[in-house]
């Protein structure tokens, strides 16, 4: 049975067309919040815990598994996997969903916070609204938080094995998730003690090649394309509404997640108290709350830094 809220959008790029999944979920005049998923080469899997609380609210949001993801064309030559190429095409992605300023809300989760940033420093004029969800704005910032706080937090045993694979470049030694798992995933990535199955599949959907390519094979920063990566000195550049979504227990600096919210222009902050990475799914209340008061709040125009500031 053909589902009438799924869209297949034609993509152009430097090698040709290609079709990206899109799916609809809800109908508000004047609130479309587009998700842009992790990765790179994640799912928008991990975002279906926003039906729980999103259409209740009247908010229509956008599933969409970027180029390279899932339910979208896969193609393999690695010129494809650039930034501006991202940007370029979730530019194309508004325009086929008939998104504009009056109404289209972007949030990008994790990897997805990298291409929302992105986006806003060339397309911001087309925005109504931006959330950047579990992304700090350096790559280098990432990497010296995992490797003086996060890292020093684990086992100093557990530490050395972890550094001994990488130092291998054994990753798909059992052993490597085996003891990431339980030692950092389940304290950073997501904490339910029992993960949710969306989680799973995203995971398991993970296309692996890009996701090396640009984040790299460890767990400890950003090791790939994606390594110098670093817009701290252009977040001032941004005028539209901003929403920065960090966690107590992120493997994202909940500190740098509030110091960003201060250099955009209209900016707020939500620290979601008992989250990590996944907060969606690990500290719903906060984070549902938190995000709809924003969506909500910029839409009747109020001022964005009374919004929120937890």
């Amino acid at each position: 049975m053909v589902d009438a809220n799924v869209k297949m959008i034609p993509i152009d790029t430097p090698l040709g067309k290609f079709n990206v999944w899109t799916k609809r979920i809800g109908d508000h005049p004047t609130i479309k919040l587009l998700l842009l998923h992790g990765g790179p080469g994640g799912t928008h899997e991990l975002f279906e815990t926003f039906e729980k609380y999103l259409p209740q609210e009247g908010i229509e949001f956008y599933y969409y598994d970027q180029l390279g993801s899932f339910a979208s064309d896969k193609p393999k030559d690695n010129e494809l996997w650039t930034i501006e190429r991202f940007v370029d095409e979730v530019e194309q992605v508004r325009k086929a969903l008939g998104l504009n300023q009056d109404n289209f809300y972007l949030l990008g989760h994790s990897w997805g916070g990298i291409l929302a940033l992105e986006y806003a420093l060339v397309y911001q004029k087309n925005l109504k609204g931006l959330i950047i969800s579990n992304m700090m704005c350096s790559a280098l910032d990432y990497a010296k938080y995992a490797e003086n706080i996060l890292s020093k937090s684990m086992d100093s045993e557990v530490l050395k094995e972890i550094k001994e694979i990488e130092a291998n470049k054994d990753y798909k030694n059992p052993r490597y998730m085996g003891l990431l798992i339980p030692n950092f995933y389940s304290k950073h990535v997501c904490r339910l003690e029992t993960w949710p199955e969306a989680i799973h599949r995203d995971f398991s959907h993970l296309n692996s090649d890009i996701y090396i390519l640009m984040q790299g094979p460890s767990e400890f920063g950003i090791s790939g394309l994606l390594e110098n990566w670093n817009r701290r000195d252009d977040l001032s550049k941004i005028e539209t509404p901003t929403l920065m979504i960090g966690a107590t227990f992120d493997t994202m600096d909940p500190e740098h997640m509030k110091w960003m919210a201060t250099q955009v222009k209209h900016g707020s902050v939500l620290i979601c108290p008992y989250g990590s990475h996944c907060s969606m799914w690990d500290d719903e209340e906060h984070y549902f709350r938190g995000l709809i008061r924003f969506l909500k709040g910029v839409d009747q125009g109020e001022k964005v830094e009374a919004i929120l500031n937890v």
